[in-house]
Formats: C-alpha cells, structure tokens, sequence
C-alpha cells in the first residue's frame, strides 16, 4: 500500500520516483509530511473564523461548522488521514507514526480551545488535555461515520448537540 501511496503521491507532484528520495529519508518522513499537511488544512479553515465576534456558543458554532465545511468540501483527505493511520498501526515499526499524527490532533485541538476561550473571557471546567480528546473523539467520529453514510444533516446536529455540550463545560472567567 505504502509503494502505491508513494507514487501516487509522487505522481500527483508531477515529479520522478526518484526525487522522493532526495527529498525525504524514509516513507514514514513522506507519511509524516502527509499527515501534517492534511491537519494543518483543516485547522487554516478553524482558524479562519477566530475574528468572528460573538458568545461563547456562536464561537464554537463557527469552529465546528468551520471543520464540517472542510470535511464535506475534502472527503478524501479525511479518508487517507485514516487510512494512513490504520496502515500505521498495522505495519511494524510505523505505530509512532500514528501515535505523533493523534499527539499533533490533540495539540491543535487544545490550541484551539485555549483561543476560543480566551476570545470568549471563560475557562474550562474540565481538564484542557481531557477536553481536547473529547473534542478530537467527536469530530473523529463524525467525520467517519459521514465517510460511510454521507448523512449531512445528521452530522451537523451531532455537531450542534457537540456545541453546546462544550458550552456547559465553560463558566465565565471574573
């Protein structure tokens, strides 16, 4: 899979085989590079709408609604984030691979949730590291059972119901 996934890769580059080499040491360096790429797709759009005024619920709406845009509008770059992850897991000696991929979603979901606080003037009541993998759990789960049914509108009240979960768990700072 890996061999086929490189010179895809490659191939949607438009350069030769050989340049992979030049360019990266290992295919867990090219996989690694994907991952990061995919991610950091995904948290260009969150980030976007962080100048957007509003209360606490509209600032995460946004965000959320912000990540659906990007799953509907990129369906495959969602689907090989998984499937690089389950290769990960499966094949000897890549499981750090998956395991840097999940520590980097976490990272971006505890930024993300540091900023939509502050921008708000509230803290957590749960723990940054426990939310940002309820949070990342959530739109995980989402985005994979969408890739399977492609049920928009049951996706976006699973979000909605998501939202304003997250707002109960916030209480304003004094």
């Amino acid at each position: 899979m890996v061999e086929a996934m490189t010179r895809a890769i490659v191939n949607e580059a438009g350069m030769p085989l050989g340049v992979f080499r030049y360019c990266f040491k290992s295919r867990e360096e090219l996989l690694q590079e994907v991952i990061k790429r995919l991610t950091e797709s995904s948290v260009a759009a969150a980030r976007q709408v962080f100048a957007a005024e509003g209360d606490l619920g509209s600032r995460i709406g946004d965000r959320l609604d912000a990540f659906w845009r990007g799953v509907e509008a990129s369906p495959g770059e969602y689907l090989v984030g998984y499937e690089l992850t389950h290769y990960a897991l499966r094949q000897a000696g890549f499981e750090e691979l998956a395991q840097r991929q999940y520590a980097h979603y976490l990272e971006v979901h505890r930024d993300l949730l540091t900023e939509v606080a502050e921008s708000a003037g509230v803290r957590w009541t749960v723990p940054l590291p426990v939310l940002a993998r309820y949070l990342n759990s959530v739109l995980d789960g989402v985005a994979l059972v969408w890739l399977i049914d492609r049920d928009s509108e049951s996706s976006r009240e699973v979000l909605r119901l998501a939202g304003r979960h997250l707002e109960t768990l916030a209480e304003k700072v004094e």
